[in-house]
């Protein structure tokens, strides 16, 4: 990890910078990071949008921003004014080819200042409908076009499927060159998820089991409570399988499946990333029922209060054939994970708000205890918690007390927040220290976005092709429509529910 990069002078520009993306989440991010002092001494961040706002109205913005969500909520006064002191504003129509030499005049002004040419990062916090137009004004007016020093980060989605995904790779690599480009995931920059590759590959106590002779089959579940909120309109023209399953959900699989990195050199583990993806199987149209199944939630109750369907939310159409749900089958053609089912759903209005991997393991070989001592008996099981409880469970059997043999499941926990006693960092900050280094390890790569495309594709073809004609089928509040639990249930399997318990307070 060139960490050294760290440490020189670095300008972060956010198209969008008035959006709530930013407001939310980076300039929160970028504000623990300043506490932690891991940023470079010279360090500024320009917000870039087209609303009229001078530098204390924009940093006054933010302050809100931070005070709501930050996790050290709310700030303190003398380090927020050292922290604003990186921060401004330039009112600018990127969309508008006369508008670019404010910005160009900007970072002269800063690096003339400092002295030096700094590292500079473009964060497009924009909707993806105009990611070209900022690409292209960033082109054209020749401020990105150091192979090392300048980077370009898109947020998701990265296309619409596989044709447009492609058309932007092609858009976008013909003026900058890849190792340019950070694709970024959120779910990637997660504690637990990082932490998925030091479980399986700085132990050797469960990489000798991980494969088809132990592992009968894998569980992959994120579930939200709420519902589409303001992005109505955009969540209506993508939904769950373009909004979760294309990105979030098959790069957990990655890091489940994946075969070891000889290292950790960024480009040697996303490397075997892509080595799962195009072992996926692919799904052929008369199959598709058998491996996909897609839901939307109607009207229900969340934690006792009464919410709307989904076609009675704000931006949605009355008649919207949208999944709020989704759930897949999926194998992986390879020595490893020959003939081991992965399941994989996400949905809203779901009953908690969870994301966790359930690894089932084999039974043993033989049951050598009398049958009245095991009825409680359960398969062994892994559970690595993403979030809300990031930690890792591992149920084993055990002789319950008392005179008589009875084998029952007990648990043995491991929790971050326990076993360390701090708040772990917001997945935006690793993530964005981690473009600050120069380090594209947790990024996804043009050709994983391809890859992912191409297994999904063939399901959103077949389903826009036949629009639902018994949505909404499942009610806010349940565990999605009854299609999920016959698809897993057809070998013998059912989900598993996530038990959430009360975690404490550091």
């Amino acid at each position: 990890m060139p960490t050294s990069m760290s440490h020189e002078p670095t300008v972060l520009i956010i198209f969008g910078g008035g959006g709530d993306l930013a407001w939310r989440k980076l300039i929160p991010a970028l504000f623990n990071l300043h506490l932690d002092n891991p940023l470079p001494g010279h360090f500024a961040i320009v917000g870039v949008a087209r609303k009229p706002l001078d530098d204390e109205g924009f940093r006054n913005h933010l302050r809100k921003g931070v005070d709501l969500f930050s996790r050290r909520k709310p700030a303190n006064e003398d380090s927020w004014n050292r922290f604003a002191e990186h921060v401004s504003y330039l009112s600018d129509d990127f969309s508008n080819p006369a508008s670019g030499p404010a910005l160009s005049h900007k970072l002269e002004e800063l690096e003339r200042a400092w002295g030096t040419r700094a590292n500079r990062i473009f964060y497009l916090a924009i909707p993806p409908d105009m990611v070209e137009a900022a690409a292209a004004q960033l082109q054209r007016i020749g401020v990105c076009r150091d192979c090392v020093r300048d980077r370009l980060v898109v947020e998701k989605p990265f296309g619409r499927d596989l044709a447009s995904a492609r058309e932007l790779d092609r858009f976008l690599t013909g003026m900058f060159a890849e190792s340019q480009i950070y694709r970024i995931d959120h779910y990637l920059g997660k504690e637990t998820v990082q932490n998925i590759l030091a479980f399986r590959f700085a132990n050797s106590l469960y990489e000798p089991i991980w494969d088809r002779r132990y592992i009968d089959h894998v569980q992959i579940t994120v579930a939200e409570t709420v519902g589409v909120e303001e992005r109505g309109g955009y969540y209506d023209q993508a939904g769950a399988l373009r909004d979760m399953v294309q990105n979030h959900l098959l790069q957990i699989l990655c890091l489940i499946a994946m075969e070891p990195p000889i290292s950790f050199d960024a480009d040697e583990v996303r490397n075997r990333k892509v080595d799962v993806l195009r072992a996926i199987r692919p799904i052929r149209p008369d199959e598709i029922h058998h491996h996909a199944v897609r839901g939307q939630y109607g009207n229900g109750t969340i934690e006792e209060k009464a919410v709307p369907g989904y076609r009675d939310e704000a931006g949605v159409a009355t008649d919207s054939p949208t999944e709020t749900f989704a759930a897949f089958k999926l194998f992986i053609d390879n020595w490893r994970w020959q003939g081991v089912p992965f399941y994989l759903r996400t949905g809203k209005r779901l009953p908690s708000k969870v994301s966790e991997i359930s690894i089932l393991f084999r039974p043993a070989p033989h049951q050598l205890f009398p049958s009245a001592a095991v009825e409680n008996w359960q398969p062994n099981r892994l559970i690595i918690r993403i979030q809300p409880e990031e930690g890792i469970v591992t149920r084993i059997q055990a002789k319950q007390p008392g005179t008589r043999l009875l084998l029952g499941p007990v648990d043995m926990e491991f929790r971050y927040q326990d076993a360390f006693r701090a708040v772990p960092p917001e997945a935006y900050e690793t993530l964005l220290l981690d473009v600050v280094r120069g380090d594209a390890t947790l990024f996804m790569r043009a050709d994983q976005v391809e890859c992912a495309w191409k297994i999904v594709d063939p399901v959103l073809e077949a389903w826009e092709s036949v629009p639902p004609g018994d949505f909404p089928d499942y009610a806010a509040g349940s565990w999605g429509p009854e299609s999920a639990d016959l698809l897993i249930a057809r070998d013998g399997h059912h989900w598993l529910q996530p038990v959430i318990k009360t975690v404490k307070n550091i």
